[in-house]
C-alpha cells in the first residue's frame, strides 16, 4: 500500500528577469486558452464573430481575475487589506478566490451579452464545461503550491504539506477531481437539449453543493454567518443554483433555447476584422500575466516563499501565520 505523500514541489515554475512565474498562475494560463478554444469551436453555434470571440475571452478572463481579487478583498483578507490598501492590485503576492472566479467570470459574460446583444443564459450555458476545466486545473496549481489544506487525518493518501504541522486531506485534490467529474455530467445534459440557463444552474449546483462535502475536510479560518466563509457561499451558490435548474427545467419548450440559438448560426465578418490584432495582443498579456499569481492569501506569500526565492516585495509587513490559511 502506498504510504502518505511528503509534499516537496517547487511552486515557482521559473523565474524571468526576476519575475516569478507559479504553476498556479500556469493553470490559469490554461483554462483561459482552453475557454478561447472552446469557444471558437461553437462560436457558429453562438452566432459570434471572431472579433465577439476575443470580447468574450477577454471579458471573461478579466471578469475571472477581478471577481477572484474582490471576493478575497472583501470576505478573507478585509482586515488586511484595509490596513495595505496599496497591496490590493498586487496580484503577484496571491490572493484569489475561487467562488469569486465564479462570480467574476459571470459578470464579465453579463457584459458582453449586454454589448453584443446576446442571450446571457445561452452564453453561460456554452461556457460552463470550460468553466469546470478551470476550476479543475486551478486546484491542481492550489495543490502544486501547497497551498489550501485540509484537516489533520491518518489515512493512507494523506499528504505532508511544507508548512503545516501533520499529514492532511489533499481537500484540493478532492475538489479538482470533483470539478473535472463534472464535465462528462454536463456534456450528457447539453445533448438533452434543455432550455437556455438549466445547463448554467445545473453546474452552479453541482458544484457548490458537492464542495459542501469536500469543505468539511478543510480548516477555514473565517467566517460568513456563523459558517465557514467558503460553506456560507456554497450553501448560497447551491441554492441559487438549484432555483435556477428547476425554473428553466420545468414548464415551456425545452428546445427553444437551442432553435433560438439555431437562428443565429449565419455569421458574417470580413476577412481581417478591425481590432483582432490588439485582441489578440490583450489577450496574450492577460496570459502572460496570469503567471505571476501564486496560490496562496496576499499577507502569506513573503513570508511563506521568500526564503526559498528571494525578491517577494513586502516581506517585512507579512506576519507568519498559520498555513491553514485558505479560500
Amino acid at each position: 500500500m502506498v504510504g502518505p505523500y511528503v509534499h516537496n514541489i517547487d511552486p515557482v515554475l521559473g523565474t524571468v528577469l526576476g519575475i516569478h512565474l507559479w504553476w498556479y498562475g500556469l493553470s490559469y494560463s490554461l483554462g483561459f486558452v482552453n475557454a478561447h478554444l472552446f469557444i471558437r469551436r461553437r462560436r457558429a453555434h453562438l452566432g459570434l464573430s471572431m472579433r465577439a470571440v476575443y470580447n468574450l475571452t477577454l471579458l471573461l478572463a478579466g471578469g475571472v481575475l477581478l471577481g477572484g481579487r474582490f471576493v478575497e478583498v472583501v470576505f478573507y483578507e478585509s482586515s488586511f487589506y484595509r490596513q495595505h490598501l496599496h497591496l490590493i492590485p498586487a496580484f503577484w503576492l496571491g490572493g484569489m478566490a475561487t467562488h469569486g472566479l465564479l462570480l467574476g467570470g459571470l459578470s464579465g459574460v453579463w457584459l458582453f451579452c449586454r454589448f453584443e446583444r446576446k442571450s446571457f443564459l445561452i452564453v453561460t450555458d456554452a461556457l460552463m464545461i470550460p468553466a469546470a476545466f478551470i476550476l479543475g486545473v486551478g486546484r491542481l496549481g492550489n495543490f502544486i503550491d501547497g497551498q489550501i489544506v485540509g484537516s489533520v487525518t491518518d489515512v493512507w493518501w494523506a499528504v505532508k504539506f511544507p508548512d503545516a504541522e501533520g499529514f492532511r486531506h489533499p481537500v484540493v485534490l478532492y475538489d479538482g477531481m470533483k470539478n473535472l467529474l463534472i464535465i462528462p455530467v454536463l456534456m450528457y445534459a447539453r445533448r438533452r437539449q434543455l432550455r437556455p440557463g438549466a445547463l448554467t444552474g445545473l453546474f452552479l449546483s453541482l458544484y457548490a453543493f458537492l464542495r459542501i462535502f469536500i469543505d468539511v475536510f478543510r480548516e477555514y479560518p473565517t467566517t460568513l454567518l456563523g459558517l465557514a466563509t467558503g460553506q456560507s457561499l456554497n450553501i448560497l451558490m447551491s441554492v441559487v443554483g438549484l432555483a435556477l435548474l428547476l425554473s428553466r427545467a420545468w414548464g415551456g419548450d425545452a428546445r427553444s433555447g437551442s432553435t433560438t440559438v439555431q437562428s443565429a448560426i449565419a455569421v458574417r465578418e470580413g476577412s481581417t476584422p478591425r481590432g483582432i490584432r490588439r485582441r489578440r495582443f490583450l489577450f496574450a498579456f492577460l496570459l502572460l500575466f496570469s503567471l505571476v499569481m501564486p496560490s496562496d492569501s496576499t499577507q502569506d506569500v513573503p513570508a511563506r516563499y521568500e526564503k526559498r526565492h528571494p525578491g517577494l516585495k513586502y516581506s517585512a509587513i507579512y506576519p507568519r501565520i498559520d498555513s491553514s490559511r485558505a479560500k
